[in-house]
């Protein structure tokens, strides 16, 4: 027997054609596949009518509230300074003074003696005028909220800085003069008139009083005015 090597077997031409194939079939197939990283999402959002934020609603209402707070602070104004003017411009008082035996002469006292009670009166009076236009302007604002609040909060800290200024300058030479008439002033020789004309001096000191109100009332309106305009700007 003869010996015969062991001969590998060579490929044939069907082998490459089903090899091709197969190879061109898998490139196809990793062709089409879309990664996973890659896919990107073709969803268009819709425009929906959603509620304002909380944070939004709640900046509005404290907004309003402030408005609300303002307005019943300048009504307040002008009741105190028009009772005031009313109290003042009506301190008048006539009495009898005896100046020597059997001789009495008749002798008034009246707001318009005072250069202090005339400033005081001038005062209170563009106080008053004053209460009306910003009581009209924060009616208007309280109706129609916007952006211009804080610019209007900015003007009236500055109105009401000023007005405050010169209602407490009234009231402080008011008082002055008052209580120099209530208790007089035995270094300069100024004697006191209020144990002679009582009635003057209860209207002018209630009209002193009420216009410490109306003063205590615009530094309220500068408190308000400025912690408003802080909110505003703290808020991002």
């Amino acid at each position: 027997m003869l010996f015969q090597p062991h001969l590998k077997k060579q490929p044939t031409l069907l082998s490459y054609y089903n090899l091709a194939i197969y190879i061109l079939a898998t490139m196809a197939s990793s062709d089409t596949t879309t990664p996973q990283h890659a896919t990107v999402s073709m969803e268009v959002p819709l425009k929906t009518s959603a509620a304002p934020p909380t944070e939004y609603s709640l900046g509005h209402r404290s907004l309003k509230k402030h408005a609300v707070v303002d307005l019943l602070l300048r009504v307040l104004l002008f009741a105190t300074a028009v009772t005031s003017i009313v109290v003042m411009v009506t301190s008048k008082q006539t009495k009898q003074i005896l100046v020597a035996p059997g001789v009495v002469i008749s002798r008034d006292a009246k707001f318009s003696h005072s250069p202090a009670f005339v400033y005081f009166v001038a005062a209170l009076s563009v106080a008053a005028l004053y209460s009306i236009i910003t009581g009209v302007i924060s009616v208007l604002a309280l109706l129609k909220p916007g952006e211009t609040s804080a610019k209007l909060k900015f003007h009236f800290v500055i109105l009401d800085s000023l007005l405050l200024g010169i209602v407490a300058a009234a009231t402080g030479a008011s008082g002055g003069v008052g209580y120099v008439g209530l208790k007089g002033n035995s270094h300069s020789r100024w004697n006191k008139i209020c144990d002679k004309y009582d009635s003057y001096c209860i209207h002018f000191g209630t009209s002193i009083l009420l216009s410490l109100i109306s003063s205590i009332t615009l530094l309220l309106f500068v408190w308000l005015s400025v912690y408003v305009l802080s909110k505003k700007i703290a808020r991002p």
